[in-house]
């Protein structure tokens, strides 16, 4: 399961979203497991239809990127997305974005309570599982124009600034 959530970073939310598997302590697994192995203590799943799942939200969670060139030219346009950071607070001090809200608990609930669903969206985080977490969150919410920034603040820091601070998480 570590190799498998390596190369598809959004199969923990995948398998959770159809069949429960791995999003909680009663339907977790074992990194050192394999997908047959959780397949066949969940149900029997067939493997080849998670497989097939997965493979399918893999193509999902790449339409749901955006890339920090593209974002780039997306924040010159005369309307730009709404930037949401989904770091910690710490982080956000420390290096962000030009424009972007920290998403906190009270800016979430005003953002459902009296955000615009057509409004173009984009959420970064470090390197970009996170803000794909977030941005599904989102569109699963009823947002209809949402972006996760492909790679994250530290790809913009690559691709576009590199004069912006970069930094390492100790528990990386």
């Amino acid at each position: 399961m570590g190799a498998l959530l390596e190369a598809f970073p959004g199969a923990r939310r995948a398998l959770f979203a159809k069949y429960h598997v791995g999003g909680c302590a009663s339907c977790g697994f074992q990194l050192d497991e394999t997908l047959g192995q959780v397949c066949a203590r969940n149900d029997d799943m067939p493997v080849e239809e998670a497989i097939a799942h997965l493979l399918a939200s893999q193509e999902n969670d790449a339409a749901m990127q955006i890339s920090a060139k593209d974002l780039q030219a997306a924040l010159a346009l005369a309307v730009p997305p709404r930037l949401l950071d989904v770091r910690s607070r710490e982080e956000f001090e420390a290096v962000r974005l030009p424009g972007a809200e920290l998403m906190t608990q009270p800016l979430l609930q005003d953002f459902f309570h009296t955000g615009e669903k057509t409004q173009a969206i984009v959420v970064y985080c470090h390197r970009g599982l996170q803000s794909l977490d977030a941005a599904a969150y989102l569109t699963g919410h009823g947002f209809q124009n949402v972006k996760a920034l492909a790679g994250g603040i530290d790809a913009w820091s690559t691709d576009v600034d590199p004069s912006m601070r970069r930094y390492k998480l100790e528990l990386e």
